[in-house]
């Protein structure tokens, strides 16, 4: 494949690859005030009562604090805790930073030009990479998960807190019950565990640098993009549309998958996970 042809196929997989598959920051809504019947932000300490019914529709639970920073207890099988907040994110609902993957903070451009780990183009990666053709003067290395000087999650939060894998992804997408919601304005995917506890992903979208203006899917309150630490892997083994300069990434709520993938420059956001305790 020249060096056209693979500029080409990355330009349609940046966006197809994506569509198809709390800080109050300046873009994102004002999570204060009268919200007019919307669901509120509300960390429950492990105390599912009140006068809701026994249902859980508007609480996010709180199993637990590491480095400052809340997490939840699904009952998931790994017993994979999750974060209540992305990275970035002081609430809930934030939308908090976007990350291109491999990189550990936010930026205003998300395009191969500021790209950590690339010489200023798709094909001429510096790390994470396995095909020479897509190496700088021919790199590679075995480097396929991201090391923890790489993770948004390990270098914003400290020790203990990671990107989760994309079969932590598949497990939490699987085993939980999904619901679309919208909390103080902000739409996105609310997770419910096998034992009850809930988290809620804010539907933040994607930064990057698209031809022509961004699909709505894309954009801030559209669908939900977050990534996972893995490089490209053979989805299905097969490796249609899988290629080096890609990552995988959680998608809803088009297909609730961690089989999307799309080029590593994308700026997406990133939900913290830590190991059973």
């Amino acid at each position: 494949m020249n060096k056209f042809t693979k500029a080409i196929a990355a330009i349609m997989l940046i966006v197809a690859a994506i569509i198809v598959t709390g800080c109050n920051k300046p873009d994102e809504p004002n999570n204060g005030g009268n919200n007019n019947g919307q669901n509120d932000s509300i960390v429950n300490p492990n105390d599912n009562g009140g006068n809701n019914n026994g249902q859980n529709d508007s609480i996010v639970d709180h199993s637990g604090t590491l480095n400052g920073h809340d997490y939840v207890d699904l009952g998931l099988p790994s017993g994979t805790l999750w974060a209540t907040c992305n990275v970035g994110a002081e609430t809930p609902e934030g939308y908090g930073d976007y990350f291109a993957w491999g990189e550990t903070e936010p930026k205003e451009n998300y395009d191969w030009i500021t790209y950590k780990y690339c010489n200023g183009d798709f094909d001429q990666l510096t790390k994470y990479c396995q095909d020479a053709t897509y190496g700088y003067d021919g790199y590679t290395d075995d480097l396929y998960d991201l090391q923890p000087s790489d993770d948004a999650a390990t270098v914003n939060w400290g020790e203990g807190w990671r990107m989760p894998s994309a079969s932590e992804g598949d497990e939490l997408l699987s085993q939980c019950e999904l619901k679309r919601d919208t909390v103080n304005g902000v739409p996105g995917l609310r997770i419910v565990g096998t034992n009850g506890n809930t988290i809620f992903l804010p539907s933040g979208g994607a930064k990057g640098d698209f031809v022509g203006p961004a699909p709505e899917s894309l954009q801030v309150g559209g669908h939900g993009y977050y990534w996972v630490n893995e490089k490209c892997y053979a989805f299905n083994n097969q490796m249609v549309g899988c290629y080096d300069h890609m990552a995988n990434f959680i998608s809803f709520p088009v297909v609730y998958s961690t089989g999307g993938r799309t080029t590593r420059m994308i700026g997406m956001s990133v939900r913290a996970v830590r190991s059973s305790e």
